[in-house]
């Protein structure tokens, strides 16, 4: 009896060790929500005051192929999710490998836009256009979220199969999965918002 309580015992720390992460997790994300929305907030109080002070400009149509990029993206993590559950670990690899593919294309998509929006004129600076100034600060938090997703991506790329512990590696693609989804919606999100603010 006691030869199987101390077998079970390092299961039940790793199992409370991933609970731990993953809760932290959560916390990383509610607080990112809270952040962007008080970006959000903060622009429109800032532009409530005086219509003029709105963004003024049409943003590029290259940001539209950025948000089909990462919603494909979200699919393809999505498949990864389902592969590595199944131990299908090279399809596995493969779609978290699209994913990051895909990451990386929204990144160029995003700089892109950033230079359309400065050949326009639209820069980041202080009064009269610091409205403008807003569409720099949303792209550029987002981008960092996107750099910690593709961390996230790369590390749950699994090299050596043989040695994959099939509990960890499902735990490490549902926290990457949740992450990636989220940023998805936090750029659709951001989008909207500047679609309807434009």
């Amino acid at each position: 009896m006691t030869t199987y309580s101390m077998a079970q015992k390092p299961f039940e720390n790793d199992r409370e060790n991933l609970k731990a992460k993953k809760f932290m997790m959560w916390l990383f994300l509610v607080s990112s929500f809270i952040y962007f929305a008080g970006l959000t907030s903060g622009f429109i109080v800032y532009t409530a005051e005086d219509p003029s002070r709105g963004i003024n400009t049409i943003l590029p149509d290259v940001f539209k192929y950025s948000t089909g990029v990462i919603i494909l993206s979200s699919l393809t993590m999505h498949l990864a999710y389902l592969a590595g559950k199944k131990l299908q670990f090279r399809m596995q690899n493969l779609y978290l490998l699209i994913t990051a593919v895909l990451g990386l294309f929204f990144f160029v998509f995003q700089f892109q836009g950033w230079g359309l929006l400065f050949n326009r004129g639209v820069v980041f600076s202080g009064n009269p256009n610091a409205s403008q100034s807003f569409i720099y600060v949303f792209i550029a938090s987002h981008l960092l979220h996107i750099a910690v997703g593709m961390i996230l991506l790369l590390r749950a790329v699994r090299l050596k199969f043989s040695r994959i512990d099939p509990v960890r590696n499902t735990f490490r693609l549902e926290i990457t999965s949740i992450f990636w989804h989220f940023i998805d919606i936090l750029w659709i999100y951001l989008y909207v918002f500047l679609l309807l603010n434009q």
